[in-house]
């Protein structure tokens, strides 16, 4: 790995531009909703879109990313989500919010499963656990400490986060360009591909074996309860609990802190201590429980600790779930974590909607909702159990 590590470098700081983005919209939503007097159901439109375009490239960017290479398909993405935040940060209509965020959603497409293929073609079955924990450490790092900085810098102006963005968009695809190098197991990959053909005419076939099928439904449905609390999550505590911009910058950006300090440093040991699904199994039980006590409680502080909790899991379950993903195959990288981004946009797509409409009905409901989503999430934890996924021989 000590030769490639300037690309890994790479990779994680692509990876945390890429969802800082995402998380820099986090906690101006609520502001974004009064000052243009939209529902909180339009305003889970508006994150879906993200999410469906996800949906709708990433199967096709896997497979593609396994043909013509990692490199070129990550610096299109990054390219593509300098034009998506610039967009944002002149929106002014509803139209073109949702045009910022379908063109974010293609590019996130674009660079989150191409560099974790590229991390797992960069490294030996027993570095891959700590090099997808930094990944997605990174892919977490943005995402929470986004709302972080999006909040100071909104201090300026609700528009300065997404034009900040898109300078460190345009700055990150030119060094991407100069200094990332492909793996060179990447054409090993395509030979052998080339070699099975006659043997296994469909490589999607050929990795939808029972547990494949029972974790990438488990990617499905955990996905849909994540993004059901993830995405209103500002609006619903600024609501109910009053929280002001600055709170919430300031609770997400502390989690962010702790996640990093978890992912970095103690995702290793955990996967080697109880293992990738014993650590998943853990997570959703732990963010049922706390979702649930999000509903019930009645101060400042316990909310606080509960979100602490609940995104500390959050941030910890999706690298769990990519690493048992990446060592079940060698080859078709690409394709598996275009799959997994896939589904994992599905239901990243019906959890806003989902959430956005039942706030607009009662308050509660989609906490409630997604308390029950996570304990089910949790269920289907002891099905993987049952059935050990075994490594895919190639």
């Amino acid at each position: 790995m000590e030769k490639n590590r300037k690309s890994i470098y790479i990779l994680i700081f692509s990876n945390f531009l890429i969802c800082l983005g995402i998380g820099l919209v986090i906690p101006v939503t609520p502001f974004i909703k009064n000052e243009f007097h939209y529902t909180t159901s339009q305003m889970g439109v508006m994150t879906s879109l993200f999410a469906f375009a996800q949906f709708v490239a990433s199967p096709i960017v896997g497979r593609m990313s396994d043909k013509i290479g990692r490199k070129p398909v990550i610096v299109f993405g990054l390219f593509t989500y300098m034009i998506s935040e610039f967009i944002f940060a002149i929106a002014t209509t509803l139209p073109m919010f949702n045009l910022s965020r379908i063109i974010g959603g293609l590019s996130a497409a674009m660079v989150i499963p191409t560099s974790m293929a590229l991390g797992s073609d960069l490294t030996t079955l027993k570095e891959r656990a700590k090099v997808i924990g930094w990944l997605s450490a990174a892919f977490s790092g943005g995402l929470i400490l986004g709302p972080g900085l999006g909040g100071i810098l909104a201090g300026i102006s609700y528009k300065t986060p997404f034009w900040v963005a898109g300078v460190l968009a345009i700055t990150s695809c030119i060094f991407t360009q100069i200094f990332l190098k492909e793996g060179k197991e990447t054409i090993e990959v395509e030979q052998k591909e080339e070699a099975k053909l006659n043997k296994n005419k469909s490589s999607i076939m050929s990795i939808l074996t029972v547990p494949m099928v029972v974790l990438f439904g488990m990617i499905l449905v955990s996905s849909f309860g994540l993004q059901g609390f993830e995405s209103i999550y500002s609006i619903y505590v600024n609501q109910v609990f009053d929280f002001g911009l600055g709170t919430i910058a300031l609770v997400l950006t502390l989690n962010g802190i702790i996640s990093l300090i978890l992912q970095v440093a103690a995702f290793n040991w955990l996967i080697n201590k109880i293992g990738e699904v014993g650590l998943i199994s853990y997570c959703f039980l732990l963010s049922a429980i706390c979702v649930f006590w999000i509903t019930q409680a009645h101060s400042h502080v316990s909310v606080i600790v509960a979100t602490l909790i609940i995104f500390s899991s959050f941030d910890l379950l999706r690298p769990a779930i990519t690493t048992l993903l990446t060592k079940s195959s060698k080859s078709n990288q690409g394709l598996i974590n275009g799959m997994n981004m896939s589904l994992t946009s599905i239901g990243n797509v019906i959890g806003p909607l989902m959430s956005g409409a039942l706030m607009d009905w009662n308050t509660h409901y989609p906490y409630m909702v997604v308390a029950v989503i996570l304990a089910a999430s949790y269920l289907l934890t002891f099905i993987v159990k049952r059935f050990p996924l075994a490594t895919v021989q190639d």
